[in-house]
């Protein structure tokens, strides 16, 4: 941690460790407090301390006190080494690639925002190389010729009957395209995060350059919607990643003048998004249908809704199996005793005997628990994130196996 005389702190902790003792302004503890971004007590013993613990989110942000309170950057380090990370990330994006050697260094950077800027601008680099991509974007203007068709509501609306200017619609043919914009703006958002190093830094500024025709977008309006093509295909992958940026960047003013910028994982979603994902892959060819976040109801009047992460349905259409994917560690005394409620509930409305947790951690790979009175078993897999691509794909492919037998039982 560093400290100066404009109350400007630096503080780097740990996804899920303990809490972390500090001496910081009380404006900036509350702050962060409010934030939500780690949970900020004052120590109760040292006056003038503040108590810092990181969740299971992380990254990069920098929180500014509302009054000229000072700021504070708080860099969160996941316990999952980067390149693990950054697999988890790419198999969710995109699972038919080849994501066990990776196209992108990242093991080189210990942090996750350095990687992930990296990953953008060499990924941004590679879509690039052949030029800007163009297309047909729909475009309205007042013009002195007609080109296009002629808006003729909006004509006589803004015109009153006046010939010119003359209010038309058209397709031009430009660089000012969606795919575009969305990597011109990640590569913008990327420059104003903190813990950019400098020579990511310049590289994404290049990138900047090559993309200085295009239109960011505007903070606060939605991303424009980009359909994955052959033509083109080669800004696929760089699209996928600068949405990442997009949807985990933040800047916004709280009430009270709070002001939050920066860059965030939640390693909760992370996990959801790859188990999902992955187990989906398994059933591709095997005749049945994965559904992700499916909606049901637990009563019949249809007023608790339920989402479960995975139901996997078989060909006469009826489920087949039900899959909840959670990142917590195992307690001593093992997993929490909700995630069974949890399950019984998502079991008894599907009308399935099993139910499947996937875990992050775990002391064993699997365990089962027989429900008293209800003929349902559930069961409790552990995946271990720190192995080898290969050997996790391996252990998702075992989850599948016994989704599948458990089903035919």
């Amino acid at each position: 941690m560093t400290s100066t005389e404009e109350s400007v702190v630096s503080v780097k902790l740990v996804e899920h460790a303990l809490a972390t003792r500090l001496a910081l302004p009380d404006a900036l503890g509350r702050a962060l407090a409010a934030s939500d971004i780690v949970d900020a007590t004052p120590d109760p013993y040292t006056p003038g301390h503040w108590l810092l613990r990181a969740g299971s989110k992380v990254g990069a942000v920098a929180v500014t006190a509302p009054g000229g309170g000072g700021s504070v950057t708080v860099r969160i380090t996941p316990k999952v080494p980067i390149v693990r990370l950054f697999f988890l990330l790419g198999h969710s994006l995109d699972p038919k690639r080849n994501w066990r050697h990776g196209e992108v260094e990242v093991a080189q950077h210990r942090d996750l925002l350095p990687a992930l800027a990296h990953a953008v601008e060499r990924q941004v680099d590679r879509a690039l190389r052949q030029g800007l991509l163009q297309g047909y974007r729909a475009a309205e203007e007042s013009a002195l010729v007609v080109r296009g068709r002629v808006r003729e509501a909006e004509q006589i609306r803004r015109r009153f009957g006046a010939m010119l200017p003359i209010e038309v619609a058209y397709d031009e043919f430009t660089t000012d395209i969606a795919e575009n914009r969305i990597l011109r703006t990640a590569v913008e958002r990327l420059l104003r995060l903190p813990g950019v190093p400098r020579d990511v830094r310049h590289r994404l500024l290049h990138q900047r350059a090559r993309l200085a025709e295009v239109t960011a977008i505007v903070r606060g309006q939605p991303i424009p919607d980009w359909r994955p093509t052959r033509l083109n295909a080669r800004y696929h992958h760089a699209l996928r990643l600068a949405r990442v940026v997009l949807d985990g960047s933040s800047a916004e003013h709280a009430p009270g003048g709070l002001r939050i910028d920066g860059f965030l994982f939640d390693m909760n979603k992370l996990f959801e998004d790859f188990v999902t994902v992955a187990l989906r892959d398994a059933f591709r060819s095997t005749g049945h249908t994965a559904r992700l976040q499916d909606p049901h109801h637990l009563d019949q009047a249809t007023a608790i809704r339920m989402r479960p992460d995975f139901v996997l349905y078989g060909a006469d259409g009826s489920p087949c199996a039900v899959v909840d994917a959670k990142y917590k560690a195992e307690k001593r005394h093992g997993f929490p005793d909700a995630d069974l409620y949890q399950m019984l509930a998502y079991c008894t409305a599907l009308g399935l005997p099993e139910g499947h947790l996937v875990y992050a951690k775990g002391n064993a790979s699997h365990a089962a628990h027989q429900v008293r009175h209800a003929g349902i078993v559930i069961h409790q897999h552990a995946l271990d994130l720190d192995q080898e691509p290969a050997g996790l794909l391996a252990d998702i492919e075992k989850v599948a196996e016994r989704l599948v037998n458990t089903s035919r039982v």
